[in-house]
């Protein structure tokens, strides 16, 4: 397929590379900065652009990879055919923001965290496809499984389930290594003592429910832990409560 890709950032970086290293042609690449657009084109031989009026109205497939409130925007702006296909990559935005610009038109979300510097596998990433009917879904189906191994369909309202649960186990999950990394840092200690443990937790959830792997004095209803816990982080009361919050929460479970 000939495919225009609007956006630079991490997704559209590594779904680009996934797409030519599938066979697939990106003739261009749009960005609102050129020398962003001219990185990524650069790496995967297609046309950097910075303006949406010179987007070629030929491709199959237009992937709009943008930060969601830009999405209806640069929709509203594609020069598209009445065979081209329309998709946006997020996990929490309607497919019917591209409603009113794609007379075909869906969503690919690839289920992962990306940053541009790590090499990612593809053919391992879940990939929730919806489109507006089913021909259209055939389609996209077979390009998103050209990439990955594991396709399903999923709606809006899944999706927008899937992108809340992501953000709690990968988002606010990263979130609180960052502030395991400050304790130790502010009592003299690595972080790096830490990382098997991280490296086993998240092992262990490969297996098992994350319920019934649960550890830790919150599931044990040992409060004379929590409370030594919570005297440490007295003077950072903003943790203390949120301390508090989780241990109450794993408690309730």
């Amino acid at each position: 397929m000939d495919i225009v890709l609007l956006g630079s950032g991490n997704v559209a970086t590594h779904m680009g590379r996934a797409l030519v290293s599938s066979g697939h042609r990106v003739v261009q690449v749009y960005s609102p900065t050129i020398t962003h657009a001219t990185v990524l084109g650069d790496t995967i031989n297609a046309r950097a652009i910075d303006d949406l009026a010179a987007v070629e109205s030929v491709a199959d497939v237009y992937i709009i990879a943008v930060k969601d409130d830009a999405i209806a925007q640069v929709a509203a702006q594609l020069p598209t055919s009445s065979k081209s296909i329309v998709v946006h990559t997020a996990g929490s935005v309607a497919m019917e923001v591209l409603a009113e610009h794609a007379e075909r038109y869906g969503v690919v979300y690839p289920v992962q965290t990306f940053s541009k510097a790590k090499p990612v596998d593809f053919s391992l990433i879940p990939v929730a496809a919806e489109a507006s009917d089913d021909a259209t879904y055939q389609q996209l189906a077979t390009l998103a499984g050209s990439l990955s191994n594991r396709v399903f369909p999923c709606d809006s309202r899944q999706r927008l389930a899937l992108h809340v649960a992501a953000v709690f186990a990968c988002n606010f999950t990263n979130h609180l290594y960052a502030i395991g990394a400050d304790i130790l840092r502010e009592h003299g200690l690595d972080f790096e003592l830490i990382r098997p443990l991280i490296l086993e937790t998240a092992e262990k959830v490969m297996q098992y429910r994350p319920k019934d792997v649960q550890t830790g004095p919150a599931v044990r209803n040992d409060m004379g832990t929590m409370q030594k816990h919570l005297a440490l982080l007295k003077d950072q009361p903003e943790l203390a409560e949120l301390y508090e919050l989780i241990s109450d929460q794993v408690r309730g479970r």
